[in-house]
């Protein structure tokens, strides 16, 4: 899709230099568990081309980016968030430094299952 980064925390663990949680791969997307969840349910959904941020979005990638927006919704599903609406889920895309982005590596935080969670940013975002 793009090419990697050398200094990006992401693109290494796409790659398979920094291991993770992994819980998806195919040859567009990871999924894996945050180190430090926020939530019960806690992924983040990244694309394997490197991109930074939603900020270099471009109208070529949306049909990448729709396609990971469904993927979102199979893996809240998938890994334990609660359908209907006394359940869900929240996306998170940290987007800049005012936005709160720690790694400049486009990428979705999916939180989920019975709250309370834990008082941080990204399930207060």
């Amino acid at each position: 899709m793009g090419d990697m980064s050398d200094n990006c925390l992401f693109c290494k663990i796409v790659e398979g230099d920094i291991p993770s949680k992994k819980v998806y791969e195919d040859d567009e997307f990871v999924a894996f568990h945050d180190i430090s969840p926020a939530a019960p349910v806690h992924l983040l959904l990244v694309p394997k081309r490197h991109i930074v941020s939603m900020q270099d979005v471009q109208e070529s990638d949306a049909p990448w980016l729709g396609r990971m927006m469904v993927l979102a919704n199979k893996l809240a599903q998938q890994n334990g968030c609660r359908p209907g609406p006394e359940g869900g889920f929240r996306l998170v895309a940290n987007t800049g430094a005012d936005g709160g982005q720690e790694i400049g590596h486009l990428h979705l935080h999916i939180l989920g299952g019975e709250r309370p969670w834990q008082n941080r940013a990204a399930p207060a975002a």
